[in-house]
């Protein structure tokens, strides 16, 4: 089913733009700088669904829960589109349930990603001004300061990102194994 041309397309473009939503609210939630000129890329990606998404869902606080859900109907949206193109069908409710699990487990990618990424910044180029090192530097920062409540920096070397490995392989392992009971294993791999 993911051999075909036009899987392989629907998949692409929906597993993006969906990470472009995810990475939106979690720039947001990290408080990262609005001005970055990708934080800026990603608004504007992301702008036209938000807007009629963010009149009906109220904000909590500071936060706009409008992506998640725009990010949870494109994670429900890539499955129906490819059932479609191959004349299946799926289930409602195991999608709706797999695809809201697909999203936390994208987060988890998004944030095991960004700190890969942080401490290849910290050794190369930890005071860079580049736009892209500054993004993921305020995207990590509060999982960071989280995980080094747990495991402070021992002599000036900071163990909080295999915490935070640790804790987003055992997480993403529980996701995967409640994916294969709410969906078929071959059908969960295109809500993940």
């Amino acid at each position: 089913m993911g051999q075909d041309p036009i899987t392989l397309i629907i998949l692409t473009i929906g597993k993006l733009y969906a990470f472009i939503v995810i990475l939106r609210f979690l720039l947001q939630v990290a408080g990262a700088d609005y001005y970055n000129p990708i934080s800026q890329a990603v608004v504007k990606l992301t702008a036209v669904p938000l807007r009629p998404l963010q009149k009906i869902l109220p904000r909590l606080g500071r936060l706009d829960l409008a992506p998640l859900l725009l990010a949870w109907g494109v994670k429900i949206l890539v499955p129906v589109l490819v059932a479609l193109t191959h004349g299946a069908t799926f289930p409602i409710v195991p999608l709706l349930l797999g695809a809201a699990l697909g999203l936390f487990y994208s987060i988890l990618t998004i944030y095991f990603w960004t700190v890969i990424g942080a401490v290849i910044i910290s050794w190369i180029a930890p005071d860079s001004y580049h736009p892209a090192p500054q993004m993921i530097l305020q995207l990590t920062e509060p999982v960071f300061r989280l995980a080094r409540k747990v495991i402070p920096p021992i002599g000036g070397l900071d163990l909080s990102p295999i915490l935070i490995f640790l804790a987003i392989q055992i997480v993403q392992a529980q996701l995967a194994n409640m994916l294969g009971y709410v969906m078929s294993p071959q059908l969960a791999w295109l809500v993940m």
